[in-house]
This record gives structure tokens, sequence and C-alpha cells, in this order.
């Protein structure tokens, strides 16, 4: 199976790899074929507007016949996530305690993991909501670490629902042996962390469906890149999301001349070698380091034919 093939595409990599510059390409050949494609940035950085020189933000934008574009603002999805949560608590905490929880919640916006939960909540939304709307997904993600905390989030987030449902569980049977004549309790709370736990099952299994989701990371062939492509790997292994398709971006052209460049050849090509040897189970495609960056569209269809990823 093409990788062309599949549904939904995750481009990852190291800071400064192309990983931009390969889901953009990724995602013209495909609007190009005719296959209305969604691109997705969830990298705080943005680099697509760049590429396709025009405004994307934060609200899907079409930007080219087939293809439609979204760059993730995690600041403000993480502002839409905690205005959800306190719309969820609505009703049922007294209104006493309303003001001081509103402005603990303020402060959890503040803290560690709040961009990361709910990026991670918009992505299980344009998957799980959005997806019928295209042939394609290709999500152009942020470096290494967060791409792996991102696509591990699922299982993670599951068991960790799944321990507080348990225990609102026991609480709720314990509040109606002691004060509720033994009739069953409504808990709303109980009912989102439930709604919640669905669907991070149900955006999991998507993942994990290797004819419907592919993974594909960027590297270069420099020291660095390999190691932290190869660890990026087996982590990822670990949660059943397998890695098959890899592309070798920036490798110097035959037509590149002089005595500098001969000797760089040399260097690049050992970790050409090594990294053969590494990815034995992975599908190579090596893409050439281009004079220029790519800055039109124009550009952009020409450098799209090097993504021959069959």
């Amino acid at each position: 199976m093409s990788i062309y093939d599949k549904k939904i595409l995750f481009i990852g990599g190291k800071g400064g790899v192309g990983k931009s510059t390969s889901a953009a390409a990724i995602a013209w050949r495909l609007a190009k074929s005719g296959k209305k494609t969604l691109l997705v940035s969830t990298d705080p950085a943005h680099n697509l507007g760049d590429i396709f020189s025009q405004q994307i933000g934060g609200e899907t934008t079409e930007i080219a016949d087939n293809l439609h574009a979204l760059e993730i603002d995690p600041e403000n999805e993480t502002k839409k996530y905690i205005d959800s949560v306190k719309e969820n608590i609505r009703g049922t905490v007294q209104s006493s305690m309303i003001e001081e929880v509103n402005r603990q919640l303020d402060t959890a916006r503040a803290s560690p993991g709040a961009d990361e939960s709910a990026l991670f909540d918009k992505l299980v939304s344009i998957i799980l909501e959005e997806a019928g709307e295209f042939d394609h997904l290709v999500f152009d993600t942020a470096p290494t670490g967060h791409t792996i905390r991102l696509l591990t989030l699922p299982e993670l987030m599951g068991v960790w629902i799944e321990g507080l449902l348990k225990k609102r569980q026991k609480t709720n049977e314990n509040y109606t042996q002691l004060l509720n004549d033994g009739e069953p309790m409504e808990d709303p709370i109980y009912d989102v962390l439930l709604e919640r736990q669905n669907r991070f099952e149900k955006a999991r299994k998507i993942l994990l469906e290797s004819g419907k989701t592919g993974f594909i990371f960027v590297l270069n062939p420099e020291r660095l890149p390999i190691l932290e492509s190869k660890k990026a790997v087996d982590l990822l292994d670990q949660y059943h999301l397998h890695v098959k398709t890899l592309i070798v971006n920036k490798v110097l052209p035959d037509e590149a001349d002089g005595s500098f460049l001969e000797q760089r050849r040399q260097y690049e090509g050992r970790y050409l070698r090594e990294i053969e040897d590494t990815f034995t189970d992975q599908k190579l495609v090596h893409v050439p380091l281009l004079p220029h960056d790519i800055t039109s569209v124009d550009e952009l269809d020409k450098f799209s034919g090097y993504y021959e990823m069959g």
C-alpha cells in the first residue's frame, strides 16, 4: 500500500529538518491528484503560511484547488478548552464556589501541559468530526518530543480518565448508600468524563489502524537527526504506532560541485549509509538539498515531484 493511500498522515522529526516543507509537498501532491486534502499545522512556529505565501490562521482555509489548511493556535485552543470546562461544570458546583473554581481554572491555563491538552482536544475533534469532509488529513507536527507526547496522549489520557471514572463511580456508590436511599445519583461530571473517554478511545483506534493512518519522519543525513529519529521510532513502536517511511531530506545533489562540497558529500555519505543500516524496516525517500527555500506554489509544485512514496 502506498503512503498516499492513507487517510491520515503525521509528519514528524527534529526541528529544522524540513517537516513543514515535506508536509506541504505531500499535501500538494494529494490535492493535485484530485483528493480533497486538509493540511494541519500543530507546530506553534507555523511555517505553512510562509510556504504558500498567504495568511492561513486558525480557521480552515482553502488555499488551492482541493487543498485546505489550518494552523492550530495552542493559546487560543487552550482558552476554548478552559471555557468548555467551565461550561461543563456550570450547574454541578454550588454558586458560591463558581468564582473560586473559575479562578483555579484560569490559573490552570498557564500550567505545564495545558497547551498540549488543548491541542490534543483539537486534534481529536479534527480526526473525529472533520475527517469526513476530506479524503486526506496531513498533520505537520511540532519537533519530535512534542509529536511523541501528542501521539501517545490517547493511551495515557485514556488510562488517566479510566482511573478518575472508577474513583467517581465508587464515590457515587457510597453517597447513594448513605444519602440517597439506594437511588442512583445523577452525576454530570461522570457523564462528561465518560464521553471524553469514548472520544479518546475512538481517536486511539484510528491512530492504530495501519490501513488508515501513516507516520512519516523527516531527517537530514547528520548525526543528531539520526539519533533523535531512532529514539522516536523505537518509542512510538512501544505504543504500536509504527513509522514505516522516512524522508531523508537535504541530500547533496549529484550536480553540486567544488572541493568543499566534495568533502561534504563524503561526510554525508557516511551518514546515508548509517541511515540505511539503522532503519532497515522503513522505506527511505531521498529528497535533495535545494539552493533556495520554497516560497511559492510553483516552486512547491516542482519540489513535490521528489516525494515518490509508492
